[in-house]
């Protein structure tokens, strides 16, 4: 017999929902056996710009590492920073 689901409450705004489905379990409004999987192929991650200071030599050092693997200095930083965090 399958579960009987509850009803999805309306909200007011996105925060009232937010503030909702962080107390909530989705299992008791959702029949995620339904569900299928989505691809959204050309979404970008959000970026945003921010301003670093770096010694001379030491960015000089990564616009040659850059130069070695044919890659943007920027997009290197952004890969390496990638890599320590994840």
């Amino acid at each position: 017999m399958p579960k009987k689901l509850k009803p999805i409450p309306k909200f007011a705004n996105e925060a009232e929902e937010r503030a909702f489905w962080e107390s909530h379990d989705t299992a008791d409004y959702l029949d995620l056996s339904k569900a299928v999987p989505v691809r959204f192929p050309n979404l970008k991650p959000s970026t945003t710009a921010i301003s670093l200071r770096l010694p001379v030599s030491l960015l000089e050092q990564i616009k040659i590492a850059a130069n070695k693997r044919d890659v943007p200095y920027q997009s290197l930083i952004k890969i390496w920073l990638a890599e320590k965090v994840g």
